[in-house]
């Protein structure tokens, strides 16, 4: 057990929500969003995707099994802030290290529990993903100091997020297999590990490398990866992929990844009300009507209106809301998907997703 500590989060739309404290003491500032998924919490509270973010947790009880660093999807805790109904003191799991609140803890991530989780998840469903606000400390908050200071804060979708959580220097994975370049805007591990798995070598680059010096690693193929913020602010990134396509380089998007392909195919990219977060979001395959359930984590999306190139189809879309989860070029080896096929967690029934690209990097013509 720990002492207790005073918790407030505040939104923009002027709504506050009292709790108790777990995890670091401080103040943050994020965009408030939600994750639906009953499990996985350690590889949410690691995903780059959520830099930015004060995430809360949907499912009511949260840390039960612990902290294990094997389910990292990146080095360290990610998010702003954490959001949860109830915070589990005492952990039971074989493979736990640590509790969530001493984890968070020591990462400096602030966490806020006992508030009504359901409800505030209706609030940003219905308004809309927003700023907010959030602190703990050992003493009373002044919510009302919190109220207008919110106004006030900055969107971090504003910043070139991938520009923050990129790796500095290319890393290698041994593989005896195809090559494959990944290009990092917040890679989650589970994807460098679905393509060692298949005996492919992965070299993991920053997103700032051009596409002279990808091309220079002699791939046979390049994943542009999940990532947080808005890919209208990674121009770079996008002017690379495009050259990328233009030389014939067999070329998969994931998530983020997906939003950048679609950029550098001529189509546009909007930011939906609150986002696909969790692992129980539905998509058809509109080649086959087949249904799958996925894992995502996303707030911005493709604009189907404007994939009006004949030579791009959308492959799959949302059962929920009909938005673009997939698309593909009818005579490039060039797709993506907004939900990510390595799970992690999540359900792997979208995993062949990885085999069709190693078809394509055999059908792939790249020139250098």
């Amino acid at each position: 057990m720990h002492d207790a500590l005073y918790a407030v989060l505040v939104l923009r739309d002027g709504s506050v929500w009292k709790g108790t404290g777990f995890g670091a003491t401080g103040k943050v500032t994020g965009e408030v969003v939600f994750n639906t998924g009953m499990v996985g919490y350690t590889q949410s509270v690691t995903d780059c995707s959520y830099r930015g973010q004060i995430l809360c947790q949907t499912y009511p009880l949260v840390g039960n099994y612990g902290v294990c660093r094997r389910e990292f999807e990146s080095d360290r805790p990610q998010i702003q802030g954490y959001v949860v109904y109830e915070a589990c003191r005492n952990p039971s799991h074989y493979t736990s290290e640590m509790r969530l609140h001493e984890w968070l803890k020591s990462n400096g991530i602030p966490g806020i529990e006992g508030i009504d989780t359901r409800e505030l998840t209706k609030t940003l469903r219905v308004e809309g993903t927003m700023m907010g606000i959030l602190e703990v400390s050992e003493n009373p908050i002044d919510a009302g100091r919190l109220l207008g200071e919110v106004k006030h804060a900055k969107d971090p979708n504003l910043r070139d997020l991938v520009g923050e959580v990129t790796i500095k220097n290319e890393l290698k994975y041994a593989g005896n297999g195809r090559k494959v370049v990944v290009i990092d805007c917040g890679v989650k591990l589970g994807i460098v590990k679905s393509r060692v798995q298949r005996g492919v070598e992965v070299t993991r680059v920053p997103a700032g490398y051009s596409a002279d010096r990808i091309m220079g690693l002699n791939p046979d193929g390049v994943i542009i990866s999940n990532g947080p913020g808005d890919p209208k602010n990674v121009p770079y990134l996008v002017r690379t992929v495009t050259n990328l396509i233009e030389r014939g380089m067999p070329t998969l998007g994931i998530c983020l990844g997906n939003q950048i392909l679609g950029l550098a195919l001529g189509c546009d990219t909007y930011k939906m009300k609150f986002g696909h977060r969790g692992q129980n979001h539905p998509v058809m395959d509109k080649a086959s009507g087949r249904c799958y359930i996925t894992s995502q984590n996303h707030g911005y999306t493709i604009d189907p209106d404007s994939v009006t190139d004949k030579d791009v189809d959308i492959t799959f879309v949302n059962v929920n809301d009909g938005t673009v989860e997939g698309i593909t070029h009818k005579k490039l080896p060039v797709f993506g998907t907004q939900f990510h096929p390595e799970a992690s967690p999540g359900p792997v029934e979208t995993k062949f997703i990885f085999d069709e690209f190693i078809k394509k990097m055999g059908s792939g013509n790249a020139k250098g």
